[in-house]
């Protein structure tokens, strides 16, 4: 499941760095317009692939994990009605 994020992630920040290259290698000796939209659509994609990567999945068991507190733990084993670990 990570390396399905992580291979997004670095898919969409590529694709950021593409779109930023071309619009001032090439595409600005054709349409500065067209290079400003392209850059301001590339500032966009970073937050945006910080957000994927950091989702986590359905398959995801982040509410089964222990904090390290023991009383917390504890407090949480009795609620849930399992035994302690």
């Amino acid at each position: 499941m990570y390396a399905r994020r992580r291979r997004n992630y670095f898919l969409m920040m590529g694709g950021c760095v593409a779109l930023f290259v071309s619009a001032w290698a090439v595409v600005r000796l054709w349409s500065m317009p067209v290079a400003i939209g392209m850059c301001v659509v590339a500032m966009v994609i970073p937050p945006v692939a910080a957000v994927v990567a950091n989702r986590r999945g359905p398959e995801d068991r982040w509410w089964d994990e222990r904090c390290g507190d023991p009383e917390s733990d504890a407090w949480w084993d009795e609620l849930d009605g399992r035994k302690r670990r």
